[in-house]
């Protein structure tokens, strides 16, 4: 106990940025993900009415659910524009002036959604989704690059991991207050959708009062002294020569190759295999699946509820085993069972017509699944960040977080009529893409646990570069891979 209490006070200003930059970060993309279904009937009705105030007629049920379509939707177009924009806007003004200005965008949100109703504008959620899926996109490859950052070697998976926590605990917090016992009435929905200008506020408030990560002073401002200070602010005053020498080879390899853009990255031989596997790394789940298990529409707000408290206790689960475990062993687990899982599932799913109780084993399974998934998410958000340097860590986190987002819209809109045609052998198809997703990273994915960017390159120019790579590597690691990438 003595020695857990000495190192939270060793890292507490690390703690204290981890916690501001979670608030204003992935929370916010899970609690807008999480918490439009709840009040979906209400803000309908507030469209129709509007409708009818303006136009004395009532909206066709085609109009209507255009309009609602695109209430939802316009949140996944929000998020890949604020994931398109995140490499360039951060090269030119830095992470920590973006992030601010990030959170002006959800105050701008928070306004329209809260003034929508007085106003008899439902324009203005539109707009507010719109603003609310840009500040998401745009923070989510923000916080994520951030994490890499700010954590010190033997910490970084644990400090990466904290960004599917704060996703998991917002969409928690969106399910309990969007239960009709709360914020989910016809009354307090507006207040529901604006809810988060708090948490926006405070990061707002409080993150100028804390430093620059090390690699930006060192990397990009070329700082070495203010690099060395906020090392000891924020890792405790060691010494930390074995981080900065990292951080310097890193600097050196940056003198041959700049900043990279989307472009450069598809472009470069020696990032091709880290794309491969952060592509095999990005799946989808969807909680519209109760219908399929054979539950009703009164219960599936509350059963929605467990699963955020599951995916909760997952992810902090992964948090505590992700140093222990390694990476890749933990990923490889977490595929493992979420496949066995969905297997079972598939099997409860066709039975659930002959016995009363077969429902609840699916409810049993689908909470497993979500279990495993925690602890993959956890898993694969510290790799992505490890496998990219900071010269293309940011172009990186522009194409996942465009494919996250263009996932999760498609998802939103072809899963349901999978499940019409399909019915319970839709899983099969997501069965499919997991077994699949395992086997490539069993196969080539390095372990990362306690690895230098440097030291992770090295590994995948094995795979990047085959024989070639075999002839430098006696050569000093940052030279080795300046050769490879001009082959």
């Amino acid at each position: 106990m003595g020695s857990l209490l000495s190192d939270l006070a060793q890292y507490r200003l690390l703690i204290q940025l981890i916690f501001v930059l979670g608030i204003g970060g992935t929370f916010h993309h899970g609690f807008h993900i999480a918490v439009i279904n709840a009040p979906s009937l209400y803000i309908k009705s507030f469209i129709n009415d509007t409708w009818q105030k303006r136009y004395n007629s009532t909206m066709d049920e085609k109009t209507l659910t255009v309009l609602w379509s695109s209430v939802v939707s316009f949140y996944s177009v929000g998020g890949l524009l604020g994931s398109l924009m995140t490499e360039y806007l951060t090269g030119k003004y830095g992470k920590m002036k973006c992030q601010l200005w990030n959170n002006v965008l959800v105050l701008a949100a928070a306004l329209l959604m809260g003034f929508c109703r007085m106003a008899d504008s439902f324009e203005m959620i539109l707009i507010g989704r719109l603003l609310y899926g840009f500040s998401a996109g745009f923070g989510l490859n923000i916080h994520m690059q951030y994490l890499g950052e700010i954590a010190p070697k033997r910490l970084r998976g644990l400090t990466n991991s904290t960004a599917t926590i704060f996703a998991t605990v917002g969409k928690l917090v969106g399910q309990i207050l969007g239960l009709s016992e709360i914020l989910g009435t016809k009354s307090w929905w507006p207040l529901l959708l604006a809810i988060t200008s708090i948490t926006a506020l405070i990061q707002l408030v409080t993150l100028p009062c804390f430093p620059e990560t090390p690699a930006y002073l060192l990397i990009q401002k070329e700082d070495t002294e203010s690099c060395r200070k906020v090392m000891k602010q924020l890792w405790g005053n060691k010494d930390h020569q074995e981080e900065l020498a990292d951080l310097l080879k890193e600097k050196d390899l940056r003198k041959t190759k700049s900043q990279m853009t989307p472009l450069d990255l598809l472009r470069d031989r020696s990032l091709r295999w880290q794309q491969y596997l952060m592509l095999t790394m990005i799946y989808f789940y969807s909680y519209d699946v109760f219908h399929t298990a054979g539950f009703s529409l009164e219960e599936i707000p509350y059963l929605t509820l467990g699963i955020g408290a599951s995916e909760t206790i997952a992810t902090v689960l992964c948090w505590s085993l992700i140093e222990r475990m390694g990476r890749k062993t933990l990923l490889l687990c977490g595929y493992g069972l979420m496949a066995f899982s969905l297997g079972l599932l598939t099997v409860t799913l066709s039975l659930k017509d002959y016995y009363s109780w077969i429902p609840y084993c699916s409810l049993g399974l689908i909470f497993l699944y979500i279990l495993f998934f925690g602890s993959g998410t956890g898993a694969s958000v510290a790799i992505i960040s490890e496998i990219f340097t900071q010269s293309s860590r940011a172009a990186a986190f522009v194409f996942i977080g465009s494919f996250t987002w263009v996932g999760i819209y498609l998802i939103a809109m072809i899963f349901p009529f999978i499940v019409e045609s399909m019915g319970q052998y839709c899983f099969l198809i997501f069965l499919s893409c997991i077994v699949s997703s395992w086997i490539v990273i069993f196969l080539f994915l390095p372990e990362t646990k306690a690895k230098s960017s440097l030291e992770i390159m090295m590994e995948f120019n094995k795979l990047n570069f085959g024989s070639e790579h075999i002839r430098s590597t006696s050569e000093n690691p940052h030279e080795a891979s300046e050769k490879c990438s001009r082959l």
